[in-house]
């Protein structure tokens, strides 16, 4: 009871406080009836854990239903699909497929406790003052809307969002150190006749695109106008090179799902390819090296958030939101964090996170012990450095985030016949 009366006091700030309380049940029929409510959310496997769903129960009370699928599928379902969920966990590049369809509804930033905490990526698109927005479908673009029934996206911050941020990274090539035997360094590997057979990209249009694009501008063949917003003809240029690749034998596979490449990289059968985080320290922890290289030419980023169906309301409304300020709180970033993830909130995250672990994950220090996973496996052992280094070095080096096109069927289109090639 205690938490339930604390948390929802810090959500009810400012003026909005008297109206915003009014509307809310009192807090000894919330802690009555909070047990019978169930919240269903979907999203990749990236962020849909079980431990989360576990940890909801113990904290706030009531249930966490979690459905895992592929990017692909959860476009679709937000898309099409709004009685079927309360929460979308979805990315940004996906935000701006499914907002049109009114199927979410725009979030009231005076309700969330950490809102001033988030970091500048999400809120005017700059992690510094001195930073440079990147190409793609930056975050802060389509966070945005006029008010609560906004249909497009506003340029700055209103007070209204369209997903509360919550995980992000800067993502890049991975590789086997050890089955390679020489430093790596630009994106133009993955196309290197040295890999034939065991080079792999993943089987999801919207981010293979964007790898592939970071390929073909670092080897000088194509110089895009905007990576995340190409024409046709770029299009065509960018998929005419991977197809000649494919053909000439240069990739193992295409992967879909987070073990696939987990798979993949831990057999030997591929030694560079697209990957996530997580997939690294999934191999790691099998006591095979695996390394997330930093490349010269930058990384390729993503960010997510959860948004609410437009079909949610009342009491399932209020624990949607207790929900969201729970996920900012610290427990969930921490955890994230310690598989290699950012949190929107990072201050908050490092009261759940050891000096040491903080040190490695977040500022780039060197280990002073071993580092584990969630799950307690070795990453790494004293004295060992992130790939790539601090928050501000990664995520500072961001060439371009995972984008929706303005020729997007254009592009699907192809992709599909480039996978068929």
């Amino acid at each position: 009871m205690s938490k339930m009366r604390y948390s929802r006091r810090t959500v009810l700030k400012g003026g909005a406080a008297v109206a915003a309380a009014s509307a809310l049940a009192a807090p000894m029929v919330w802690a009555q009836e909070i047990k019978d409510i169930t919240l269903r959310q979907f999203g990749t496997g990236v962020s849909n854990l079980n431990d989360v769903a576990t940890k909801v129960k113990e904290d706030l009370g009531f249930n966490l239903e979690m459905t895992a699928l592929d990017s692909d599928s959860v476009t679709q379902r937000a898309a099409t699909q709004p009685d079927s969920f309360d929460v979308a966990d979805i990315e940004y590049w996906i935000c701006k497929k499914v907002w049109p369809t009114g199927n979410l509804q725009a979030m009231d930033t005076s309700k969330i406790a950490n809102y001033d905490k988030i970091v500048g990526t999400f809120r005017s698109g700059k992690l510094t003052p001195e930073s440079v927005i990147a190409q793609g479908t930056a975050p802060h673009t389509v966070g945005f809307v006029e008010g609560p029934g906004g249909k497009t996206f506003a340029g700055n911050e209103t007070g209204w969002m369209t997903l509360i941020p919550t995980i992000y990274n800067a993502d890049t090539l991975g590789i086997r150190p050890d089955l390679i035997g020489r430093p790596i360094e630009s994106w133009t590997e993955l196309l290197n006749p040295e890999f034939k057979g065991k080079a792999s990209i993943l089987d999801i249009s919207s981010i293979g695109i964007m790898d592939m694009a970071m390929v073909c501008e670092a080897m000088g063949e194509i110089q895009y106008g905007d990576k995340g917003n190409m024409t046709k003809e770029e299009i065509d240029k960018t998929f005419a090179i991977f197809t000649e690749a494919k053909q000439n034998g240069q990739f193992r596979a295409f992967w879909k799902s987070f073990d696939e490449s987990v798979n993949l990289m831990a057999s030997g059968e591929v030694v560079i390819q697209s990957m996530w985080s997580p997939a690294i320290t999934a191999v790691k922890s099998r006591g095979i090296p695996c390394v997330y290289q930093p490349l010269k030419e930058g990384y390729r980023s993503w960010g997510g958030g959860l948004g609410l169906s437009s079909s949610l309301s009342g009491m399932e409304l209020d624990a949607a939101y207790e929900y969201i300020n729970w996920y900012l709180s610290g427990w969930v970033g921490g955890y994230l964090m310690r598989q290699g993830y950012y949190s929107a909130v990072p201050e908050t995250s490092k009261e759940f996170m050891t000096a040491n672990e903080w040190g490695y994950w977040f500022e780039g220090k060197p280990a002073t012990d071993v580092i584990t996973s969630p799950t307690g496996d070795q990453l790494a052992k004293a004295g060992d450095v992130r790939d790539g280094g601090s928050f501000t070095e990664r995520m500072g080096a961001v060439a371009c985030w995972n984008s929706v096109m303005d020729e997007n069927q254009y592009m699907v289109r192809k992709w599909n016949e480039f996978i068929a090639a």
